[in-house]
Parts: C-alpha cells; structure tokens; sequence
C-alpha cells in the first residue's frame, strides 16, 4: 500500500516526535504500545488499532495528520 509506506517513511523520520503527539492524544497510549522497531511497523500498527479500536486507515490518517 502507498500510504503505508508513506507513513513508514515519516514513522521512522521523526518518530519519537510522533509518539509524543499520539500519547497526548490517546492517554491510554504506553511507551511500550509507540515501541518502533525498523521493519516491524505492522506489528505495532496492529497493536495500536487494537488498543484504540480504529481501522488501520484510521491510524494512518491520524499519524499523517501530526
């Protein structure tokens, strides 16, 4: 998918960033869930549309959007 790996390409530019917005955005949000390892970014997005109960289109607009 094209947005994903747009997305990727952002995630791993500025990533700790990112995760600040999203814990401040999603209190519910742990450093564990915002864990980025290179090639394992489906796993975290997984987790991540699990524990906020969006869709993976969802999440991605949201990151997108920080």
């Amino acid at each position: 998918m094209e947005n994903s790996s747009i997305v990727s390409t952002t995630v791993q530019e500025s990533w700790d960033e990112q995760k600040a917005k999203l814990k401040q955005k999603f209190i519910i949000l742990s450093d564990d869930d915002l864990f980025f390892k290179t090639g394992h970014i489906g796993w975290m997005f997984a987790k991540l549309q699990t524990k906020l109960g969006k869709t993976k289109e969802e999440l991605l607009s949201i990151i997108a959007a920080l």
